[in-house]
């Protein structure tokens, strides 16, 4: 075998285990926590104001790892573990064609003002959210914040902003259904 197969061989077998270890990172079946480099970066602020009583809205938030969740709540989010104030949850977030994310978080509640994440398992070694529940006159302000970091300086810097825009379009999401879910359950009552 000659050169010019060998390096085309090899080149082959380098994209093949880039590639790899690309979806590695992205779907988070591979992550990469070094402690070397580290770099933290804002999530949020984000916040949404609710006509819904402040109970009601924690109510929805939790209902995925406390109660039943819907059909839809359960392809994306799948409870692994209970405990007394906390559970265990894997989140699958769709992140292009057939390829979703998976990020394993523990969720604690503190009824009825908050719910903090910490990831466990995810595209980037360390997260931490906190969604605050506010009382106000006409219901409930829903706020997030939270924390993103990343390894191995600027590389991982790059490489946070692009998971932090898919992390807070999710977040987004996640907020307006909760705005939507708690109203329609306000409404009914």
């Amino acid at each position: 075998m000659g050169w010019p197969v060998r390096l085309g061989v090899a080149a082959t077998a380098g994209a093949g285990v880039a590639a790899a270890g690309y979806l590695g990172l992205v779907t988070g079946a591979v992550p990469v926590d070094l402690g070397v480099g580290r770099r933290t970066r804002p999530l949020g602020p984000r916040a949404v104001d609710i006509q819904a009583p402040r109970e009601l809205v924690f109510d929805v938030v939790a209902q995925p790892y406390l109660g039943r969740p819907t059909h839809a709540l359960r392809e994306k989010v799948e409870v692994l573990e209970r405990g007394g104030d906390m559970v265990l949850a894997a989140h699958f977030t769709p992140v292009g064609g057939r390829i979703t994310a998976t990020t394993v978080e523990t969720v604690r509640f503190t009824r009825p003002e908050r719910v903090d994440f910490r990831l466990v398992r995810g595209p980037v070694p360390h997260v931490t959210e906190s969604f605050v529940l506010i009382d106000q006159e006409t219901g409930a302000r829903l706020e997030y914040r939270g924390e993103m970091g990343t390894d191995l300086w600027s590389l991982g810097e790059r490489w946070g902003q692009v998971v932090a825009r898919r992390w807070e379009e999710t977040v987004a999401a996640s907020l307006a259904s909760v705005k939507d879910e708690a109203e329609r359950r306000a409404a009914r009552r």
